[in-house]
């Protein structure tokens, strides 16, 4: 259809709503070069200032998937669920649910992302595994879903062209916090990946993007509904992002971790979110009886080896050195690891998510900029997490870093990250609640 793109900024302006075949040729011609960045960037504010319903929604994430190439996976015959995580500091649970998954009978085709501002991404954290390509074609990409379960990898300039050119606009004039728009860029890539459901892991608190239970309730329901709309199955768990996931925040060393738990070990929150996410991709695929036994599942395939082999076949088919998963000093290493000491005894109450995931990207494991560079070696290891007693002079936590005389500030910002009182601090399940959508 023709288009008027003047008349549909107004009508969004003014709080109209679009139909479906709009949002289409708006799309369309967008990604064709028709309508320029700055008309393009005038409706993103519009839509970020007077929202989309549901259907305007729908019809968005339609229109950017179908963008570029949707893919088949024709020849997977297992059921073929994804994970996808709203964004976390120490958030490594793709590394070790892909695998545990797979090797409980699903096929786990997932397109992954990079870190950006205080939050980790999956193709940084793999690519810190020597020779691991995250960029495969299509076919490849199949291929090795087919027969190892799972693989790996990062967008290709095929798949939704239209989110990539949107969120670079999103970016630089400050509507990417929209929930529908944030829906529609999720599920343009997902949807593209050929998949039969998928999980969400919305993640709440200090440290993610929804700071409440209200805001990551509206974005799981948002994601949800859009990707049953789309003929998906779908469910999300809104967890808990206020203090950082596990011990290690940083590229290898989240993937030493991953491997930690991969082997039957690791820290609990990181096995507890694993399994409970595993639990829930099973479920999608109708695999097992209720949530207890499919838990049960996930954690066997974690203790009895089965994950980690099929992690290191992911990795081996990545072109990666597969031999980190027996040697974890074969991953980048810091030169240096240096204590930060409390200055005071107590409990520790809290761990602030976003101070240790800011100090993770001064100290170069992370990017505010998305063509920046990471460091794949430095980051943090925490010595304490809440509930855990602590005595004058005692660490903190380890700053994995290149140079062994810190910036004051660094010791600085993160002793200020931990709160130490006098009481204890009741253990908590890192899962909050579930929200769900079916067909």
């Amino acid at each position: 259809m023709s288009i008027d793109v003047v008349a549909l900024i107004v009508a969004k302006r003014d709080g109209q709503a679009h139909t479906p075949a709009q949002i289409r040729a708006l799309v369309e011609a967008f990604t064709s070069g028709q309508v320029p960045d700055y008309q393009m960037s005038a409706w993103l504010m519009a839509a970020f200032l007077r929202g989309l319903n549901d259907t305007e929604t729908s019809a968005l994430t339609e229109a950017m998937l179908h963008s570029g190439d949707v893919l088949a996976l024709a020849s997977v015959s297992r059921p073929k669920i994804d994970k996808h995580s709203t964004g976390g500091v120490g958030d490594k649970i793709s590394l070790t649910l892909g695998p545990a998954v797979a090797a409980c009978g699903l096929a786990v085709p997932m397109i992954s992302g990079r870190s950006l501002g205080h939050t980790g991404g999956t193709l940084d954290k793999l690519e810190s595994i020597p020779g691991y390509r995250t960029h495969l074609d299509a076919a490849r990409f199949e291929q090795i879903v087919a027969e190892i379960g799972v693989s790996m990898i990062g967008a290709t300039e095929q798949i939704a062209p239209a989110d990539g050119r949107m969120y670079a606009l999103r970016d630089v004039t400050g509507t990417v916090a929209s929930i529908p728009l944030i829906v529609a860029s999720i599920l343009s890539k997902k949807l593209a990946e050929g998949i039969d459901g998928i999980v969400f892991d919305v993640k709440t608190g200090r440290g993610a993007f929804m700071k409440t239970v209200d805001e990551a309730r509206r974005l799981a329901d948002a994601l949800t509904g859009v990707a049953a709309r789309a003929g998906k199955s779908a469910s999300a768990l809104i967890s808990d992002m206020s203090h950082p996931i596990g011990t290690y925040v940083g590229n290898a060393l989240e993937v030493r971790e991953a491997i930690e738990v991969l082997r039957g070990g690791g820290p609990e929150d990181t096995v507890e979110l694993t399994a409970r996410l595993g639990a829930e991709m099973l479920g999608l695929a109708g695999v097992g009886q209720g949530d207890d036994e499919r838990t049960r599942q996930v954690r066997a395939s974690l203790a009895n080896g089965t994950a980690l082999d099929v992690f290191r076949r992911m990795i081996a088919a990545h072109g990666g050195d597969e031999r980190v998963v027996d040697d974890i000093r074969r991953l980048p290493q810091a030169p240096h690891r240096i204590p930060v000491e409390s200055t005071r005894s107590g409990v520790v109450q809290s761990v602030d998510a976003l101070a240790i995931g800011v100090l993770g990207v001064s100290m170069g494991a992370g990017r505010v900029r998305a063509d920046a560079q990471v460091d794949p070696a430095v980051g943090i290891e925490l010595a304490r997490h809440p509930g855990d007693a602590i005595e004058t002079g005692e660490p903190l936590a380890w700053l994995h870093v290149r140079e062994k005389v810190l910036p004051p500030e660094w010791a600085t910002s993160l002793r200020e990250s931990f709160a130490i009182g006098a009481v204890a601090v009741p253990h908590s399940s890192r899962v909050l609640e579930r929200r769900a959508a079916t067909r």
